[in-house]
């Protein structure tokens, strides 16, 4: 059995379940327990063979089961019911580091995005199986109070990605300007949705989400206009896998010139991202006061790292990958 001392949702301290504004945020209000009765592995589809690691990703194989709340608890949605939520434990492929530290390794990075950078996101914390493994479960954005499904597409489909037209990996081809001009063409309110796109991708980078590809965007129906769906699927890949800096082949554009630095160690810095934001039509001042966030390491992050449900030398790895992107994004180019 696990030993809850902060809120496996907001980690917040002295909480040994979801805190009262967790409840409501990931659970509707409802008291929930954080322990599972049941055992997920029952429910992996072990006939189903993944080509795995043909693609450094994570997200390619981790499985996912449709959830819903009844009666105080957490149980898998059966064939023909609606779920609200999405449980994600450990992926069953062993070849990828500290398997089972990824459901806390996305809860933290899904918080820190949250809580220090102001991004949105989906609703999100842990549960647990009764031997304490961690569970990543997130609410669904998508399904509405009265229980229809908002319209939602992601960007794969947007920018004409597919298996057919594309190879297996389609969803890892292009570049992050090609999202954006996306952006530009089917959200009205672009401009407000660009800055949010730009500080996701800046987030990405810095905390090494090296899986933010296509289907890691989308856009959903907001009312009558679509607009930039929450941030959803974020976690710090390079403590599983080793992977690009990005999560795009193309990159951040085909087009803008490389810096001095990026060409010299195959790593963006600042002023990559700058001419990036200028690319995809941001104004210099406001994409500037977006980079200026991500300069150190906040006091928050650290806190939300200390406090996560990583082990001890899983914090330490997470802190160093960050620092290490810090000081790859702050230097000077020539």
């Amino acid at each position: 059995m696990i030993e809850i001392k902060n809120c496996p949702s907001s980690l917040q301290e002295g909480f040994d379940t979801y805190s009262p504004k967790a409840f409501k945020l990931l659970f509707g209000a409802n008291k929930i327990s954080p322990i599972l009765d049941f055992n997920i592995d029952e429910f992996r589809n072990v006939g189903e063979i993944i080509e795995a690691m043909h693609r450094i990703s994570v997200s390619g194989v981790q499985e996912k089961f449709p959830a819903i709340i009844e009666n105080g608890k957490i149980r898998i949605a059966q064939d023909g019911e609606r779920s609200t939520h999405i449980l994600k434990p450990a992926p069953w492929d062993k070849t990828l580091h500290d398997r089972k530290q990824i459901p806390a390794n996305e809860h933290l990075t899904m918080q820190i995005a949250s809580q220090v950078y102001g991004i949105q996101t989906a609703s999100n914390g842990l549960c647990f199986t009764s031997d304490g493994q961690a569970v990543y479960i997130t609410r669904r954005f998508d399904i509405l109070p009265d229980g229809n499904k908002a319209p939602m597409e992601d960007f794969a489909s947007l920018v004409g990605k597919n298996e057919q037209v594309s190879g297996t990996q389609f969803k890892y081809n292009g570049s992050y300007e090609d999202i954006a001009k996306a952006i530009r063409s089917n959200v009205a309110a672009w401009m407000v949705d660009m800055e949010r796109f730009f500080t996701l991708v800046v987030f990405n980078y810095i905390y090494a989400n090296g899986d933010a590809h296509n289907k890691n965007f989308s856009l959903i129906l907001d009312g009558q206009d679509y607009r930039l769906a929450p941030a959803y699927d974020l976690l710090n890949t390079s403590l599983n896998v080793d992977g690009d800096d990005l999560g795009l082949d193309g990159g951040l554009s085909p087009d803008i010139e490389k810096s001095d630095v990026y060409d010299r160690t195959g790593h963006p810095c600042r002023i990559d991202f700058e001419r990036f934001a200028a690319k995809i039509g941001l104004v210099s001042k406001r994409a500037n006061k977006i980079l200026d966030r991500f300069m150190t390491l906040p006091d928050g992050a650290r806190q939300l790292i200390d406090r996560s449900y990583l082990t001890e030398k899983m914090k330490r790895n997470y802190l160093r990958i960050v620092n290490e992107r810090i000081s790859r994004f702050t230097r000077a180019s020539e």
